[in-house]
């Protein structure tokens, strides 16, 4: 599981620091003890400061989880950072944004935390505790409670600003300490004069108690726990006695108070009481500590390594105990390929890898394989076939040329099976910036992200989880990469279209939409390079027939009226340069051209259309087409896959939607018959550009997905 301990140690990271300011702080030592301990025992562990960066960090750490996911959880030792009912602060932007944590609720640390409320609830419970009156402002009169009193401060603990007074000027001193200090009211109660019980409570429902602690003062001092000894600033040495010597009916008495104190507030998981046993062997509930202290020599600790429970052990217990109360088990469910519904494994084997998958698509991002950069691309599919190898997937020579494109398949061969196609190249220029990868909370950003890596590790999960329940050497499957998709598949085009006809289903992963979307159908694409040329002139000399240029430009907008949104035709120019002479005007004009299509026919009569605008010229006209893509139409037998894919999706709550597009993919090159869905790749943004980025919610989502479909075909 993963574990994100919380903690609070540098207050600076607000946007303002004003306030009643925190006062308590863990140690470095106890936190790196128990971010060890949850390690021990397997966990996935980090530690943040619960400041004003906790939702991102969080979110990075522990992305969104998918319907029957476990999500991660919180180990929550932060006392917050300033203002009142501090306690409340990270545990309710833990439900805010849906992360179960360790330890009680908001609710229950602002009860436990004003220690008026709390005493006020122990009396309405019948449980006993010292006599109080709070003092709100310096005019104040004796209270009707006999000297020695107990001074603090009403909304503190750790024995901040705790003292016990004899008369009435120790306690206005001592008060006016607190209000001017501590800017709060101040909680004056009846001094028990006696001893110092704990009492340490585990779980929930009802908590198992440990064995009372007894603290021990020796003879110097105050008979109280003070801050300064908490410090070890007191120059005495307190001592923790466990089980406390206070004979069976006591101990019973203690534990039987704590568990009610524990209820009343409501408590989770873990707290401590602390109470005072008086000469008459009357026991009185002082504080309940909601969030009792890890430290090695607490007495919390100590009471549990009495109980059996030494420090890691307790620590993963208290994991344990609210994971139980979250979900209704102490563990997150395990794998178990023995089991009969192989869905459920995939599930867990692909939500437990996020980390991994993140990490893989790091490495992918790191190799630069633009179209124009061969050497690139052969260590992309190096790479890709050691990873593919590695699954004892084998290269089918009959699909595969090793210039262009590269095929495998499983022993059952790629015939009458799936076959998903994806491609290695980057189709972007030489001369815009490389984006390396970056993380943020929902989105994660790199080079080719969106349009070829992230697809790549989708595939590659996808048949890992497969193999992992011994399935995927069961599939007819082959898996299909060609690099020259930049080029518009000018040298794979052939063999693409060879490969699907032997396919019952083509699965292409470019990829997909934010809203769940794939693609039935794509426009083709046509390009045209146009040459325009005429004679060289200086500038300034009357000739009849226009520059060269002005005509190309001319023409080039009677073209683009061309387009018809009820035709679905669509033509622009996506380029234009000129050549010319020193000191003369341009002869020579290029312009490439790009025809989206629906309907091949409508394709060529515009192709006609722009023959004859170009006529009627003293020019030299040369009209190229360079590459055509055939457009991949929505059909009954798309809806039927779309179909078979949407009950997957609908079933664990995937993200599903169908739409087309008017750029093309190699989904045109399937036959007429056979089914084709585009975009089975994670939703994705900005691609192409440098911000090129995909959702990380969606990588996990797709890989289900991808693989849930896949062994649906086995019949498994």
């Amino acid at each position: 599981m993963k574990i994100a301990v919380i903690y609070n140690r540098d207050s600076r990271n607000v946007i303002n620091l004003f306030g009643i300011p925190n006062r308590e702080k863990y140690g470095k030592k106890s936190i790196n003890r128990i971010v060890a301990s949850l390690k021990k025992y397997g966990h996935q562990v980090r530690a943040f400061e619960g400041d004003k960066d906790l939702i991102s960090k969080l979110e990075d750490f522990m992305p969104r989880v998918l319907k029957g996911e476990l999500p991660g959880m919180a180990f929550n030792l932060s006392y917050g950072i300033q203002g009142q009912a501090r306690y409340t602060h990270v545990p309710s932007i833990l439900e805010m944004v849906g992360i179960p944590y360790v330890g009680s609720n908001p609710l229950a640390h602002s009860l436990a935390l004003d220690k008026v409320v709390a005493k006020m609830i122990f009396k309405q419970n019948d449980l006993p505790t010292p006599d109080f009156v709070v003092i709100k402002d310096a005019e104040f009169e004796t209270p009707k409670i006999p000297y020695p009193l107990i001074v603090k401060p009403k909304n503190e603990a750790v024995s901040m600003g705790i003292q016990i007074v004899q008369n009435f000027e120790e306690l206005q001193k001592a008060a006016k300490v607190i209000l001017e200090d501590f800017n709060q009211s101040v909680l004056v109660e009846q001094y028990i004069d006696g001893r110092e019980i704990n009492v340490g409570l585990l779980g929930n429902n009802p908590p198992e108690v440990l064995p009372p602690c007894e603290i021990t003062f020796g003879k110097e001092g105050p008979k109280i726990y003070t801050i300064e000894d908490k410090k070890g600033h007191s120059g005495r040495k307190i001592d923790w006695i466990c089980p406390a010597p206070i004979g069976y009916n006591l101990t019973q008495e203690s534990q039987r108070i704590a568990k009610e104190a524990f209820s009343a507030l409501g408590c989770y998981d873990a707290a401590r009481v602390d109470m005072r046993l008086d000469n008459e062997g009357r026991l009185f509930i002082l504080e309940v500590n909601s969030l009792p202290s890890l430290s090695e020599h607490g007495s919390y600790t100590i009471a549990a390594q009495h109980a059996g429970l030494d420090f890691s052990a307790l620590v993963n217990r208290m994991v344990e105990v609210a994971s139980a109360r979250y979900f209704g088990t102490p563990h997150p469910p395990k794998i178990n390929i023995q089991e009969k519904d192989a869905s459920k494994n995939i599930f867990s084997f692909i939500t437990s890898r996020r980390d991994l998958m993140e990490r893989a698509l790091v490495e992918w991002v790191s190799i630069s394989s633009r179209t124009s950069d061969p050497i690139g691309n052969k260590q992309a599919i190096t790479t890709l076939n050691k990873k593919l190898q590695s699954m004892n997937l084998k290269q089918d020579l009959e699909f595969t040329d090793e210039h262009s494109v590269w095929t495998w398949e499983t022993t059952s061969g790629l015939k009458g099976g799936t076959l998903l196609i994806g491609h290695t190249d980057v189709p972007i220029e030489l001369n815009v910036p490389k984006a390396s990868f970056r993380r943020e909370p929902e989105w994660l950003y790199g080079e080719g992200i969106g349009i070829s890596r992230a697809p790549m590790i989708v595939m590659e999960f996808a048949l890992r989880a497969l193999r992992s329940v011994r399935q995927l050497q069961k599939q007819p499957l082959g898996i299909m990469y060609y690099m020259d998709e930049g080029r518009d598949c000018r040298y794979s085009i052939e063999i693409i279209k060879k490969a699907a006809s032997q396919a019952k289903n083509v699965l292409v992963l470019r990829p997909g939409g934010m809203g769940g979307q794939v693609t039935l159908q794509r426009r083709g694409q046509q390009k045209y390079n146009l040459i325009a040329e005429g004679k060289p002139h200086r500038l300034g000399r009357f000739i009849k027939q226009p520059e060269v240029l002005l005509w190309t430009s001319q023409k080039l907008s009677d073209i683009a009226r061309l387009s018809s949104k009820k035709d679905r035709i669509a033509v622009s120019t996506m380029s234009i340069r000129s050549d010319r002479f020193p000191m003369l005007l341009p002869h020579r004009v290029h312009a490439n051209l790009l025809l989206n299509y629906l309907d091949v026919q409508q394709a060529i009569e515009t192709e006609q259309k722009i023959r004859e605008i170009l006529k009627g010229s003293k020019f030299k006209i040369s009209l190229e087409l360079i590459s055509d893509r055939p457009p991949m139409k929505e059909k009954k037998e798309n809806n039927r896959l779309a179909k078979a894919l949407e009950i997957v999706a609908k079933e664990w709550e995937i993200p599903w939607s169908k739409d087309s597009s008017l750029w093309p993919s190699v989904g045109g090159l399937a036959p007429a018959k056979t089914p084709v869905i585009c975009g089975l790749g994670p939703a994705a943004k900005d691609l192409y550009t440098p911000r090129e980025a995909v959702n990380r919610t969606s990588l996990v989502q797709r890989t289900l997905l991808l693989a849930l479909f896949l062994i649906q075909k086995t019949g498994s």
